[in-house]
């Protein structure tokens, strides 16, 4: 016999080792609607099978159709103790947490948009080729949407390009002590995220996101992929190559790297260390990967390449006058924030009544009294009558 909604809901109830009453109040349900629902008088409604999904731990897509949750599988797990196991199960979790969000808005009818993005071109094979169109293509496409380059953005403008225009979000997450990660990504046909480790190293994290994405149009991430900090030039990995290219080409384009060469470098045979610490400040990159992509356009000989990767980004922006820009973005990149788009989809389901509060919390990882504290603050006082007024009283 066809399992129906109904036996789903009768299955998920008896997991949870409930009575129907005590089921009912947990999913915000009278003890009525929830017989009536069973019994097949009533249909369940929308918001009373996202109840449910979060009240059971499983997804509505589940209850609807019989189709297994879908579960990040890391396809960086290491084999490895106890210790290690537990952390990856952490970021599979925290993976889940912005997952489960996708699901509650395609059923609200308010599914996170998912542009079609370029991917690899099977005419080429060298994965350094692979990497440098990647980036030329996702470049013409964002420019045929009207989007500025990437090429010196901040971090938060580089979240607002990807989520609008690629359907890409980026959450700056807490990754667990000691899972020495930079960044982790996953997509499905239903959304594509970037993890980022919080860091005040903001070079990194822009390189990261950039490495991260290399990794989406690859097609390298149907399962949760998670990296530590990229090192260009010293892994092995071929995937990995290619989304250092990639991030190298899509950072620092060569037209934008050579017209801010001419318009900053005086002599072009002699850069000082203040006019190459003004295109750190201008691309937004560490001093090393810019020694690099300088080095390999010809335009920064060994010797200058190998002495301005001993530099620090924060010497680079005493440099160039600009140390508070470096601060700022420090900050940007050390504190952990959700993606904004589709905290906003469930903020507009919850105005628009079609959703509790508790996806938008889940989401956000606060209480649902918390979250109502914020949104729905206590009415002020309401002012005294005229005839009530008088002179303040001091009372020692």
């Amino acid at each position: 016999m066809t399992e129906t909604v109904i036996d789903r809901v009768r299955k998920v109830m008896d997991a949870a080792s409930l009575s129907q009453a005590a089921f009912a109040e947990r999913v915000g349900l009278s003890p009525d609607k929830l017989s009536k629902s069973l019994s097949g008088v009533r249909r369940f409604s929308s918001l009373d099978l996202a109840r449910i999904a979060e009240a059971a731990d499983t997804t509505v897509d589940y209850l609807l159709s019989g189709r297994e949750p879908v579960r990040p599988r890391s396809a960086a797990r290491p084999a490895g103790s106890v210790a290690e196991g537990a952390r990856w199960a952490e970021i599979e979790a925290l993976a889940c947490r912005f997952q489960n969000a996708y699901d509650v808005l395609d059923l609200l009818g308010r599914p996170r948009p998912i542009p079609q993005l370029p991917g690899l071109r099977p005419e080429l094979e060298r994965y350094v080729d692979q990497g440098e169109r990647l980036a030329a293509d996702l470049t013409e496409h964002l420019a045929q949407r009207g989007a500025g380059s990437p090429a010196g953005m901040d971090l938060p403008a580089l979240f607002r390009l990807l989520g609008d225009h690629c359907g890409i979000d980026v959450a700056l997450v807490e990754f667990p002590a000691q899972a020495a990660l930079s960044g982790a990504t996953w997509q499905s046909d239903g959304f594509r995220i970037v993890l980022l480790a919080t860091t005040q190293e903001w070079t990194r994290a822009r390189f990261t996101l950039a490495h991260e994405v290399g990794h989406l149009l690859a097609r390298d991430a149907q399962d949760l992929r998670a990296d530590r900090a990229p090192q260009p030039g010293k892994q092995k990995d071929y995937t990995e190559v290619r989304a250092n290219v990639f991030a190298a080409h899509f950072l620092l384009p060569e037209a934008d790297v050579r017209a801010a060469w001419e318009r900053t470098v005086t002599d072009p045979h002699a850069p000082t260390d203040a006019e190459l610490g003004e295109l750190v400040v201008t691309f937004k990159v560490s001093p090393s990967a810019l020694a690099a992509r300088l080095h390999r356009l010809g335009l920064l000989d060994t010797a200058r390449r190998d002495r301005f990767r001993g530099f620090t980004t924060e010497i680079c922006h005493v440099l160039a006058g600009r140390l508070d820009d470096h601060y700022r973005h420090r900050a940007e990149s050390a504190v952990a924030r959700p993606p904004l788009v589709p905290m906003e989809l469930l903020h507009a389901a919850y105005e628009a009544g079609e959703t509790t509060l508790r996806p938008l919390a889940a989401y956000l990882d606060r209480t649902v009294d918390d979250l109502r504290a914020i949104l729905e603050p206590a009415p002020s006082p309401r002012p005294l009558p005229e005839d009530e007024k008088g002179d303040p009283v001091f009372q020692p």
